[in-house]
């Protein structure tokens, strides 16, 4: 039974103090305070279920599962119990020099679950840093094997986080241009954006000449490569662009001919997101290295894994003066709040047979994604189980995108709040990523609810009325 949502208003002094507090001092992530400044935020005071709660009580359909980590809904009385008993037990311990049970059996589990040869667990704190204990295991591999191996490969459109080291990797150049001269030397591959593909081709003949691409770059490394790194299936935030079938096990075939290790961040396509336990699935791949985090505690709490073989792990053996040591931690690795949560969540895909039930909402997706394909102002319709990503254009027919700076994207999200759902787009490809919870009547109302503000958005839009923008 739903509770009212009155319960959750804000007094409005309360509601002003709040608004005034955030503008005069929080500095947000990927936004523009000169234009978030001038107008009244959304203030979200609770949560239900798939839906969110606003401070004057209002209820939204969370559309991106709160940045793509929210797996089982909100308030999951499982995970929310298993949070608070260990609460009671401790919040947190040191993992140098000591053993946390939580970690302990999150470890096994993960091991469990992941695809074969991936036996050892390294715990960090978000996608990023799981990237970056990844990236730094592939060099002191290759170095302790007296191989000098300190170039790595990612894909153009890539993103894999925003420390450093997994900046260096990203290949979206809005986020990535201005930080060039901090970063390691990355080669960038073509992605697999079929929609604009980088090569000049066409999908239908192109016999997939982006893996020929990789292929060259990684025989002009050769010798020279630490690893590979791509996101499996669909590269999320460079906009929710989906492989052809076999790239990724072609991918996986060419690190091993060319003597070099596949690093997956599957930060964002864990956890049942593409439709199984972990994207690699789908293709039958077994990555050297696999980045996990966002869905990995249901969306609960902060908390990343870089799992890897025991060939990895093997090259880091070796008496104290050898140096071999992985000198890399944080302080709250294994935080057994975190891992009690993400037992949890494991748990419920079993009990709930999460994976076998969301194939019928990944097929209801599909289905509204196809008419809303149809649209006037509707490029591209880009699917990976309920991951979903509808590129928006000025012209259909010559696939001309709108000027960055209308942000037409964002006015559509904009306008699906007046519709009862929240959604954030990636520039004019709006995203569709709802909790895997979500049930058939939620993920219609979702679906039309993004189909009507694209309607009412986009024709105006094309027409260059664009006023309240800069």
């Amino acid at each position: 039974m739903q509770a009212d949502s009155s319960d959750h208003r804000l007094s409005g002094p309360r509601k002003r103090r709040l608004i005034e507090l955030d503008r005069n001092h929080v500095w947000h992530p990927f936004t523009q305070h000169a234009l978030w400044n001038r107008v009244d935020p959304l203030i979200i005071v609770a949560a239900e279920g798939v839906h969110l709660i606003d401070a004057d009580g209002r209820r939204y359909i969370d559309g991106v599962s709160s940045l793509w980590c929210n797996i089982h809904g909100h308030r999951r009385p499982e995970i929310d119990e298993a949070v608070r008993r260990q609460l009671g037990r401790v919040a947190h311990t040191t993992q140098l020099g000591l053993v946390s049970p939580p970690a302990v059996e999150l470890a096994a589990r993960l091991v469990s679950l992941a695809p074969p040869g991936l036996t050892r667990v390294f715990f960090s704190d978000d996608g990023s840093t799981s990237v970056e204990v990844a990236c730094k295991m592939a060099f002191g591999y290759w170095r302790h094997r007296r191989k000098t191996r300190r170039r790595f490969i990612a894909l153009g459109q890539a993103y894999h986080g925003d420390t450093i080291g997994a900046l260096s990797l990203g290949g979206i150049e809005l986020f990535h241009r201005p930080w060039r001269p901090l970063l390691f030397k990355t080669d960038f591959a073509p992605p697999p954006y079929c929609y604009r593909c980088p090569l000049g081709k066409s999908a239908d003949t192109c016999g997939m000449a982006c893996v020929g691409e990789l292929e060259r770059l990684l025989q002009s490394r050769r010798g020279q490569v630490a690893g590979v790194v791509i996101e499996p299936m669909i590269q999320c935030a460079g906009g929710m662009i989906t492989a052809p079938a076999g790239y990724l096990r072609r991918v996986r075939e060419l690190c091993d001919q060319y003597d070099t290790l596949l690093i997956a961040d599957e930060v964002a396509t864990g956890f049942g997101r593409t439709g199984r336990m972990f994207a690699c699935e789908h293709e039958h791949v077994a990555p050297d290295l696999m980045c996990l985090s966002k869905g990995l505690t249901g969306g609960y709490l902060p908390l990343a894994a870089t799992l890897a073989t025991d060939a990895i792990y093997e090259a880091f053996l070796g008496p104290i003066a050898s140096g071999r040591t992985f000198y890399h931690g944080h302080t709250f690795t294994g935080n057994p709040l975190g891992c009690a949560a993400a037992l949890a969540s494991l748990d419920l895909f079993d009990a709930g047979n999460v994976l076998d039930r969301l194939q019928m909402r990944i097929s209801l997706m599909a289905e509204h994604l196809r008419r809303i394909s149809c649209g006037a102002h509707v490029g591209s319709v880009r699917q990976c189980g309920l991951m979903a990503g509808i590129e928006i254009v000025r012209n259909r027919a010559t696939r001309e995108a709108f000027p960055y700076a209308w942000q037409v994207g964002a006015r559509v999200c904009a306008r699906a709040r007046d519709h009862g759902v929240i959604l954030r787009p990636l520039a004019d490809v709006i995203v569709v990523m709802p909790p895997l919870a979500i049930t058939a009547d939620e993920l219609d109302d979702l679906m039309v609810a993004v189909e009507r503000a694209i309607e009412e958005i986009t024709p105006t839009a094309a027409s260059g009325e664009v006023d309240g923008l800069e």
